[in-house]
């Protein structure tokens, strides 16, 4: 009879006997065993940049101005941009039909990966069915793309200022975030030199958002280039987040990344959230490009089987996937972009006039960042405190940008009615006017100090 010796908590040992498939358990000594349940250490270094800031901001609203809130990235928010019929109606059929109810494969049914690698497939980046990953949202994609390609105690090149999700994933997972430097002076292009100086032998992927959140930036094609030569000189891969491609304003093309790159393997992340305006349906992909098989069999396995720990996106809007993408009228898209693009035009003019602050003009996606001269509002420590003194006198809630790594700016979120854009800065340049200091008015505030 074999007999193995168990500690339990408490210091209580147990001995377990064990003849033939007859297992026995006899207490022998020490106190009661006690409950000990504890969070995990996953959790515990899960951290969220925005909540960690939002939440220490909470401040009375002035009574008299009714809050708007400049500051959630949800385009449904306001009801002024619903999605197209032919989506809504899409889902109605795949619900109607009776077909959609039951599990999918984890990866997403193959007649929709196929329908999402025709539309992106073009001969500089050709598309299977194989190569797409059907995730619920683009953030699992995301997720899922990072666990694939990063183990505890590697590092990933974050973009700075840039998505607040990369740093609360790659923690939770035990990954060193080591984020490269945006210039706000080249309308949000990468400090390449920087970027590549942060590479070493631990750096597992390269993430690019474009077009970006917090920036509202696109990357031009030679830009693009000038990244995958980094890229590729360091043999680093890519994490493209692209869920904004296409949603560049007319003066600007959107290039996808894939299709510059004739060596560097590349997880695109995308989905219905942004362009269809449907957050909410958690309808996401991950676009494997590989030209050169660098990724092999072992990273598309591996994303398969990180795809099995909750069983692919809800079946039904699957279902209505091909009716989505193939009908969706071009005006749709149209209508959308010019209204974000007349936002952010009349967003940039209304607060370039106002003295102290420093716009970036967009050139794409839902946003707008906005450069603050602390040095004219010293009444103020940082960003977080401007935009909290905002909210309590204006009722005019922007995100500090402290939240995206980037103190000193705040970012305007451009889907609010024009009305509500009109009224907001009208708000922040009487609250920028009352508490701008000249330089000689800021120097002597100094000394009083």
């Amino acid at each position: 009879m074999d007999s193995y010796l168990i500690q339990m908590n408490g210091n209580s040992d147990v001995h377990v006997h064990r003849n033939g498939n007859s297992p026995s358990l006899r207490k022998v000594k020490g106190r009661k065993p006690r409950w000990a349940v504890r969070a995990s250490e996953m959790s515990k270094k899960t951290f969220n940049p925005i909540r960690a800031i939002v939440d220490t901001m909470k401040v009375e609203l002035n009574p008299n101005k009714p809050m708007i809130s400049l500051s959630l990235g949800d385009p449904t928010v306001f009801g002024n941009l619903p999605t197209d019929d032919e989506v809504t109606q899409a889902v109605k059929e795949a619900l109607d039909s009776g077909n959609y109810n039951g599990y999918a494969p984890s990866v997403g049914y193959q007649s929709c990966r196929q329908v999402v690698a025709a539309y992106y497939s073009c001969p500089e980046a050709p598309l299977e069915a194989q190569d797409v990953i059907l995730t619920s949202g683009c953030s699992q994609a995301i997720e899922l793309a990072l666990a694939v390609l990063a183990n505890p105690g590697q590092n990933i090149l974050v973009p700075r200022p840039g998505f607040s999700l990369y740093k609360t994933l790659a923690l939770s997972m035990g990954i060193e975030v080591k984020f490269y430097n945006l210039l706000p002076e080249k309308a949000w292009e990468i400090d390449l030199k920087h970027l590549e100086s942060l590479v070493d032998e631990k750096t597992a992927c390269l993430i690019v958002n474009n077009p970006s959140n917090p920036c509202g930036s696109v990357f031009s094609k030679s830009h693009l280039q000038k990244i995958l030569a980094v890229a590729s000189r360091q043999c680093v891969p890519i994490l493209a987040d692209e869920i904004y491609g296409d949603m560049v304003f007319a003066e600007c093309k959107y290039e996808p990344i894939a299709t510059l790159s004739t060596n560097v393997p590349i997880l695109s992340c995308g989905g219905l959230a942004k362009r269809w305006l449907v957050p909410g349906w958690r309808m996401g992909w991950i676009l494997v490009n590989d030209r050169r098989d660098i990724f092999g069999n072992e990273i598309r396995d591996g994303l398969v089987s990180l795809s099995q720990r909750i069983l692919g996106p809800c079946t039904i809007v699957q279902g209505a996937l091909e009716h989505i993408i193939h009908r969706t009228p071009p005006e749709f898209y149209h209508n959308t972009l010019s209204f974000l693009k007349s936002n952010a035009d009349l967003c940039y003019a209304a607060l370039s006039a106002v003295s102290g602050l420093q716009p970036v003009r967009p050139s794409g996606a839902m946003y707008l960042m906005v450069g603050i001269e602390m040095e004219h509002f010293p009444k103020f420590e940082n960003d977080v405190d401007f935009t909290k003194q905002l909210i309590s006198e204006q009722s005019v809630f922007c995100l500090p940008a402290s939240c995206f790594e980037y103190p000193n700016f705040f970012r305007v979120v451009l889907t609010v009615p024009e009305e509500l854009m009109v009224e907001a800065c009208s708000r922040i340049q009487e609250f920028c006017e009352r508490h701008y200091q000249g330089s000689e008015g800021a120097q002597d505030l100094e000394c009083d100090k």
